[in-house]
């Protein structure tokens, strides 16, 4: 009796084939050519990119000018260098804070642990808003300070959750042992827990920095435009057609057109993630499946 191979182990014929390489092939330009654009626009001379229209897709003459002003100073300077210390304290304590609950709700019988796990989901369902938030902020004296970017998003209740969850799927074995040869909490933490859920802080601490860095609502509602974040002066200046070579980045004395500036501010905001992401990619899988099957 000679088995049945089912219809989709057959081998696709010719036609199919080309038709799926044909539809990979649109996919892949409709997300490579858009950015390629972007970068090849912020390397083009102001020549180019006046005779093509304000978009260049393959410059001739590619140059730098674009980034020298944007990092010799002026607001752009000072927004990126605002977003890069917002995303790396804003990273680091949000990460530690998250750490601690996420480790007192994940063991049993801790007490109030029950209580307050359920006041976290009651905020993640039922957030307070925008005006609440505004007058809490403002009542605490933050406003126009940068502690209003990260103190209202210090833990994120999907992160916790997640991390909570890996902690729980360490075997209770290990705990036991640690408790036998006289470890107290913290010790388990630092030695047992940590190391063995380097996945879920690699993924967790991901979403974090990317959160931060992506951050722009907060930075219109408390801050004033000096102390701006990059992203809040990428649409300042992107989406609404302000003149970025009007402030002063011009000021240095090199002037290129204000669509290569935007452009050029794009790569800037665009490019750390890019950089980051493939180094923790690995951990996504493991680190996001684990933590929530568990929870």
């Amino acid at each position: 009796m000679s088995a049945v191979r089912p219809s989709w182990m057959e081998k696709p014929r010719p036609v199919t084939r080309a038709a799926k390489a044909v539809a990979l092939t649109a996919v892949v330009a409709l997300v490579l050519v858009p950015f390629l654009i972007i970068v090849s626009t912020s390397l083009a001379s102001n020549q180019e990119v006046v005779d093509n229209g304000g978009w260049v897709l393959w410059p001739q003459h590619p140059t730098l000018r674009a980034y020298h002003q944007i990092f010799d100073g002026g607001i752009v300077g000072h927004a990126l260098m605002v977003s890069a210390g917002v995303t790396i304290v804003g990273t680091a304590v949000s990460l530690a804070c998250t750490i601690g609950l996420a480790y007192a709700l994940s063991r049993p019988g801790v007490f109030g642990g029950r209580p307050v796990l359920l006041l976290i989901l009651f905020t993640f369902l039922f957030p307070p808003g925008m005006i609440p938030g505004f007058l809490l902020v403002k009542g605490l004296g933050m406003l126009d300070s940068y502690s209003s970017l990260v103190a209202p998003v210090l833990i994120n209740v999907f992160n916790l959750i997640v991390l909570r969850g890996f902690f729980q799927s360490v075997p209770e074995e290990l705990y036991e042992a640690a408790r036998l040869d006289g470890a107290g909490d913290w010790t388990v933490l630092r030695k047992i827990v940590l190391p063995l859920s380097k996945a879920a802080l690699a993924v967790v601490g991901l979403f974090y920095a990317v959160s931060y860095w992506n951050a722009w609502f907060y930075a219109s509602i408390y801050l004033n435009s000096d102390h701006w974040p990059l992203q809040q002066v990428l649409r300042t200046y992107v989406i609404n057609g302000a003149q970025i070579a009007d402030t002063g980045v011009s000021e240095a004395g090199m002037v290129s057109a204000p669509q290569t500036i935007q452009m050029a501010v794009l790569v800037v905001a665009t490019v750390p993630i890019l950089i980051v992401y493939p180094f923790l990619q690995k951990y996504f899988t493991k680190g996001v499946l684990t933590g929530a099957i568990k929870s």
